[in-house]
């Protein structure tokens, strides 16, 4: 029988949100949140949802944000959209591989599309909610051993960046809230399959579980930082 958690650090008929909801992380989440008995609605936001919310159009966020206004505060927001590769963009080996169209999509998806996000939806977290940024331990800069997979990395890194940085402000007026970068590790999806690491990767469900419960451990203390599914600190 598939794993079923219930999150206990938040209130009973907490709402929460999943931005990026038609992957398979997004995906898993939405089903584990629909299980939790402690969670009375799960609003799931995607370029197909209604209303619709599309990384490479910064209006859609704004437009989508200010949709759901009424229907907030959510105690929970995840974020699990990301780009690492598609039709005509694939993760870097060298420098020489490096083109401006490929490095202002993977930005734009990765973190110019998430500060957006941040923008918009972190006046929609609830003063003891907890909001999560899927983002990658490629996005280390202290962790950079193998080099490559410039934009991506970069694009993480970045991200790392505005999350740190907007979990100081969001302290200031709402110390009980909390905002986090989190390492997925490599899950089965569309994403890892191209890729060497693919064949260790875990189910979509199970890598939802183990974040899910991190979320539920982490608290305000916490808040800002970026950890690996398994609760390690990550440097950045």
């Amino acid at each position: 029988m598939r794993e079923t958690l219930s999150l206990h650090s938040m209130d009973h008929g907490y709402r929460s949100l999943v931005i990026g909801a038609s992957g398979a992380l997004g995906s898993a989440f939405c089903e584990l949140l629909r299980e939790d008995p402690r969670c009375a609605a799960v609003r799931e936001l995607g370029r197909g949802s209604s209303p619709a919310l599309d990384l490479e159009d910064p209006s859609s966020i704004a437009l989508a944000a200010a949709a759901l206004t009424a229907e907030g505060p959510y105690q929970l927001i995840l974020h699990s959209a990301g780009l690492l590769h598609r039709s005509g963009v694939q993760p870097e080996k060298s420098l020489a591989a490096l083109e401006a169209q490929t490095l202002q999509a993977v930005f734009q998806v990765n973190a110019l599309g998430p500060a957006l996000v941040l923008r918009h939806f972190l006046p929609l977290l609830h003063a003891r909610g907890k909001m999560a940024m899927l983002s990658a331990k490629v996005g280390s800069i202290g962790d950079n051993r193998l080099g490559g997979w410039y934009a991506y990395r970069a694009s993480k890194a970045a991200l790392n960046m505005l999350v740190k940085t907007a979990a100081i402000e969001l302290g200031r007026s709402r110390p009980q809230a909390c905002l986090f970068s989190l390492h997925p590790g490599t899950v089965v999806s569309r994403l890892s399959e191209p890729f060497r690491g693919a064949a260790l990767a875990r189910p979509a469900h199970q890598a939802a579980v183990d974040l899910l419960s991190l979320v539920d451990r982490l608290g305000p203390a916490e808040s800002g930082g970026f950890y690996a599914y398994d609760g390690e600190r990550l440097p950045w």
